[in-house]
């Protein structure tokens, strides 16, 4: 069967955010709640769509998906489920609420149409309890992760009468179309990431009130030295909601086995319980374990006291055991200070927790770690963490921690979870066995790749690597800190170029690619300030002509060059897409030019590609002004896309360029591409433009002028988009004569080395890599 349409009933935060996917996807999706009780009947349904309109982050990919939402109520509109292939019901978690709602859409539904619950509390075979045999059959669970958009894990759970072409149905769609995560799993309490992630939360909080551990502590320990996102468990608390977690202990204790180790855990604490009382239940209330006081016009960052319950100023977590151990988690949880005994007891219990729960919970580890990485972004799975400690020493600490040994781990007897045989990732099975992991079809994993090479590349330095990915395809993989760009990174496309030659030997094409949560956050900007402080201007500017050439050799090489990112791909790492002959992006790449927050202009070809793109842009008026304008205002005020469907409205992605949801696909796409490029590939002809020189110039500053007047432009931004406007106008341009790219060039070269020496970008450079933040001088 093929789902080509859908419907959410549930206008909640929850079933608004999964019908704005479906539209993120291109699905037309019909969104149905109650009926008002004044006014527009629709009006619950219609206010949800409006909301996520103005939401940040936004559940929109690009505001103009909202318009594949079709809205309307439960009592005037069940007929438009007639037309509609998948419907998700995302409404209240009580069984008898929908029970009555399943038999009330059950006539109206096609025939062989899917039905599934977002729920993620209430178990299967009770929601189908007193359905038709054919709802039975259609039925399943689809728990999608808060955001929608944002979060990739989608838990299925099928039942014993689903039938098998539904649940792969279901699973194709979201897998390639939303981009998610695929985790099937068994009709068990919480499935798999909230079974162990709400035990990991409350074993930590636990352990940080009886050790004596601040918040602040607490989340540097439990973050990421275990490779767990930077907010900790009570960061991660004050994010999801403080009131939200007695609901979640209410129903999972409704449900557990009566032996369930969770049981003992569930424990209220006074302080917590006080805070919710007040209205600290978080973010989204007036503050949680972290608030903002912003009293007296001051701006503080305070935590709680969790002895007391009252804020204080937050401090930064000073522990030995965190500065001792870096990524050595073992190291950290042998240290005998409080953060390495809270380390243990997080460790040894929610990983012997994990570790007793297959196959109850899943037939295999490896959806275990994988519900855990991508429900709530851990580094690492629980089985992937027992193997940086060792299977023999985990089972050491969990004696000592007074806790049986699990007989999974029992099983391992001293030997690790997953292990590398023959280039190939296995993982043990519950059997004592070892399994291949396996990849869905048109998955093509770069860690994959580097594993059956032995992790031998075809070339690398200290910053890149380059990989064969078959067929006659190279792999450019960055690895400098961040990904930033330096010398090392075109020295690898240099030895790429070289390699591949002429694209009609061993190599044909060239993929920019890596696996790392950012594509590239621009150039090195701790060379670039050594460099400044010891006067290296000819060294400076040999960089920047450097990368200039190089970006060139790339645009008009031989071989046909893609780029596939994902994440930030900012200032230099947006100009190596401007340059490829086609981008493969992941739909979540956040994209553009943010020299100017540094006091700088794009110099490697940013300024003239960009400008090319809009000069080329058959919507855009005619004449010089129109495109120098448009680039003059994107690169000026340093505009990111904040998706591959907005970079595209800003010209950093052509329409040409390809967008992939789902992130493990992304490098088998971007192969595709670069074979189907390769054959008869021809390079791009030089372009040249007409611009309309000094008085272009003249309107450009005389636009900024009026900004700083109202306060919007700081003198240093004025020197900078001066600059700007001197490239993107041609300099002394002729309007009669045409420009090259190379007189663009120059202009770059020349106007970067101006600003580069100005004390104004040297402190916006000294601010930025000092705070992370750009400074408004």
């Amino acid at each position: 069967m093929k789902i080509e349409r859908a419907a959410v009933i549930g206008a909640g935060v929850m079933g608004a955010g999964i019908a704005a996917h479906f539209a993120n996807a291109g699905i037309p999706v019909v969104l149905l709640d109650i009926p008002a009780k004044e006014g527009d009947r629709s009006a619950i349904a219609k206010g949800a769509v409006q909301k996520m309109l103005k939401t940040d982050p936004a559940p929109f990919m690009h505001p103009k998906n909202a318009k594949l939402i079709t809205t309307g109520n439960l009592e005037d509109d069940l007929n438009l489920l007639a037309d509609v292939d998948w419907i998700v019901e995302a409404i209240i978690e009580n069984p008898a609420i929908k029970a009555d709602l399943y038999k009330r859409i059950d006539p109206v539904r096609k025939p062989g149409s899917v039905v599934s619950s977002n729920t993620s509390t209430i178990p299967l075979n009770l929601l189908v309890e007193g359905q038709s045999e054919r709802f039975r059959k259609d039925f399943l669970i689809t728990h999608f992760f808060n955001p929608p958009r944002y979060m990739r894990l989608l838990e299925i759970v099928g039942g014993t009468d689903t039938r098998a072409d539904a649940l792969a149905a279901v699973a194709d769609v979201c897998d390639r179309r939303l981009g998610k995560g695929v985790v099937h799993c068994k009709d068990t309490p919480g499935f798999i990431a909230n079974r162990i992630g709400v035990f990991w939360i409350q074993t930590a909080v636990n352990a940080a009130v009886d050790l004596g551990l601040t918040v602040e502590e607490a989340d540097a320990v439990g973050g990421r030295p275990m490779g767990i996102p930077k907010t900790g468990v009570f960061g991660l608390m004050d994010l999801v909601g403080l009131d939200l977690m007695p609901h979640i202990a209410k129903s999972m204790l409704a449900t557990l086995p009566p032996n369930d180790p969770y049981r003992d855990s569930v424990r209220e604490h006074p302080v917590i319980a006080k805070m919710i009382a007040e209205g600290y239940t978080g973010r989204k209330g007036k503050g949680g374990f972290y608030r903002l006081n912003k009293a007296n016009g001051a701006k503080v960052k305070e935590s709680v006291d969790l002895r007391t319950g009252e804020y204080r100023p937050s401090e930064k977590a000073r522990l030995d055991s965190v500065s001792a151990a870096g990524r050595d988690l073992r190291k950290l949880c042998e240290h005998p200070d409080k953060g390495g005994r809270f380390a243990r007891r997080v460790l040894a219990h929610t990983l012997a927790y994990a570790a007793s729960l297959v196959p109850e919970i899943a037939d295999s580890i490896v959806a275990v770690d994988e519900g855990m990485r991508l429900g709530y972004n851990w580094k690492q799975g629980p089985f992937e963490l027992i193997d940086r400690l060792g299977t023999a020493w985990f089972a050491e600490l969990c004696r000592s921690e007074g806790l049986p040994v699990p007989a999974l781990v029992e099983t391992a007897a001293g030997r690790p979870f997953y292990r590398v045989e023959d280039g190939k990732l296995q993982h043990l099975t519950t059997a004592g066995v070892y399994d291949t992991v396996v990849r869905p079809d048109g998955v093509l994993l770069l860690s994959d790749v580097k594993r059956a090479a032995g992790n031998k590349p075809v070339w690398k330095n200290g910053s890149a690597s380059l990989w064969d990915i078959g067929d006659g395809v190279l792999c450019c993989e960055f690895t400098s800190k961040m990904n930033a760009v330096d010398g090392d990174i075109m020295a690898a496309y240099g030895k790429a170029m070289k390699l591949i030659g002429d694209g009609k030997g061993e190599w044909k094409a060239l993929v920019i690619h890596n696996e790392a949560d950012n594509f590239s956050v621009g150039a090195n900007l701790g060379l670039a300030l050594f460099a400044l402080n010891i006067g290296m201007w000819s060294q400076i500017e040999e960089m920047v002509e450097a990368g200039q050439r190089t970006y060139r050799a790339l645009r008009y090489a031989p071989f046909p060059v893609v780029a596939a990112p994902s994440g930030m791909a900012l200032g230099g790492g947006c100009e190596i897409l401007l340059h490829s002959d086609h981008v493969q992006a992941h739909a979540e790449t956040y994209v553009g030019l943010v020299e100017v927050g540094v006091g700088l202009i794009p110099g490697w070809g940013g300024c003239t590609e960009m400008l090319a793109r809009y000069a080329r842009n058959p919507k855009a008026p005619r004449g010089p002004m129109p495109p120098v304008a448009t680039a003059f205002e994107t690169i000026s005020l340093a505009k990111v896309a904040k998706s591959a469907a907005e970079a595209r409205d800003l010209m950093f992605l052509r329409a040409t360029d390809g967008i992939t949801m789902n992130r493990d696909r992304l490098l088998a796409d971007a192969k595709a591409k670069a074979l189907e490029l390769a054959a008869g590939y021809t390079p791009p002809e030089k372009d040249s433009y007409v611009l309309p020189g000094p008085g272009g110039k003249a309107a450009l500053d005389l636009f900024v002028e009026g900004f700083a007047l109202q306060g919007k432009v700081t003198p240093h931004d004025k020197v900078v988009c001066s600059a700007l406007a001197e490239i993107l106008t041609g300099g002394d341009a002729d309007i009669s004569k045409p420009v090259g790219e190379d007189d663009l060039l120059r202009l770059e070269r020349k106007a970067f080395m101006e600003l580069v020496r100005t004390p104004g970008t040297i402190d916006r450079i000294e601010h930025m890599l000092t705070t992370g933040k750009p400074l408004r001088n």
